[in-house]
């Protein structure tokens, strides 16, 4: 995959992808460098047109949870307490990353 996003970052930086550039940029983020998959993949881009490639490409969506059948009052008591008890919760542990955070900056 790095040598996707090699080329990748060449083509958003608007520099032409070419054998040199991909090896550069994968010598400079510590990757041992491959001639023939470098080969390969800058005569297999010649071919394609990357915006293209990039605007039709799908990404998989997840899907939306299923509805859970109805519960009992008692029992969406409990679960609203339970869920009030998370969320309080999670605003400690917010505040206490961001107050972590604060220090980072000083």
């Amino acid at each position: 995959m790095e040598y996707i996003y090699a080329a990748l970052l060449l083509h958003a930086a608007g520099k032409e992808i070419t054998e040199d550039a991909v090896k550069k940029i994968l010598e400079a983020a510590g990757i041992d460098v491959d001639e023939v998959r470098v080969k390969a993949l800058v005569a297999a881009l010649k071919e394609i047109n990357i915006e293209e490639a990039i605007k039709s490409a799908t990404f998989p969506v997840a899907a939306a949870p299923a509805a859970a059948p109805a519960a009992p009052a008692a029992e969406e008591k409990k679960e609203e307490k339970a869920e009030e008890e998370e969320e309080e919760k999670k605003e400690v542990s917010e505040e206490d990353l961001s107050a972590g955070l604060g220090a980072l900056f000083g």
